[in-house]
């Protein structure tokens, strides 16, 4: 799903990077303002992990790469604005260091996973969660969120392409956002595998169970 430079056009690279920036600004400000140890030092170990989730990858007709986001797995487990604080740093460390991603679409990558992923899949987990509080459907929760975040943050880049005139709008939507929508399976059922393996262990490591 990381768009290389060249793919989107100077406009679009400079307003999602406003928006992006505006993101991570705002997260920032959020996980200061409700410091707590182990928030801190869950971000870097989910970090660590999501860096290594995302190295595999794999090409897709359209101008990007598919590969498992993590946008639901720090959402749930750490918060929204901790969550794209955590994957906005995977992927500048990424495209600095790794060259996966550009450096100018650097802004449209966070937009579309640190952001828009992040939020998408905490949102889809806060409403399912509102609904029912049984276990069963905190676990149905989790898969939604998972897929959907996946399959959102997978418009957002085919929109920006679309918008960029790289491709047509239409071929690159149905390039990028239907093939996500299987990756959005494998997404959930590993996402809901990790987070109930820490369930079971060290419940108390699910942090937004205490907010909702």
């Amino acid at each position: 799903m990381h768009i290389p430079d060249g793919f989107v056009d100077l406009k679009t690279a400079i307003t999602t990077g406003v928006l992006s920036a505006g993101g991570i600004a705002s997260s920032i400000y959020n996980v200061k303002k409700i410091f707590k140890t182990r928030v801190i030092a869950l971000m870097g170990i989910l970090a660590a992990l999501i860096f290594a989730i995302q190295m595999i990858n794999f090409s897709i007709p359209g101008g990007t790469s598919g590969h498992l986001l993590g946008g639901a797995l720090v959402a749930i487990t750490i918060g929204p604005f901790a969550g794209a604080i955590v994957l906005s740093v995977v992927l500048i460390v990424q495209a600095l260091v790794f060259m996966d991603g550009g450096i100018i679409a650097l802004g449209s990558n966070i937009f579309n996973m640190a952001i828009g992923g992040v939020f998408a899949a905490y949102l889809i987990y806060f409403l399912f969660k509102k609904i029912s509080k049984k276990r069963w459907s905190f676990y149905v929760s989790i898969a939604l969120a998972s897929w959907f975040s996946v399959v959102f943050a997978s418009f957002l880049a085919a929109l920006e392409l679309g918008i960029s005139g790289t491709y047509e709008m239409v071929i690159t939507l149905k390039a990028m956002v239907l093939v996500h929508m299987i990756i959005g399976i494998g997404e959930a059922a590993i996402t809901t595998a990790i987070i109930a393996f820490i369930d079971k262990i060290r419940p108390d490591l699910i942090i937004t169970r205490e907010s909702i």
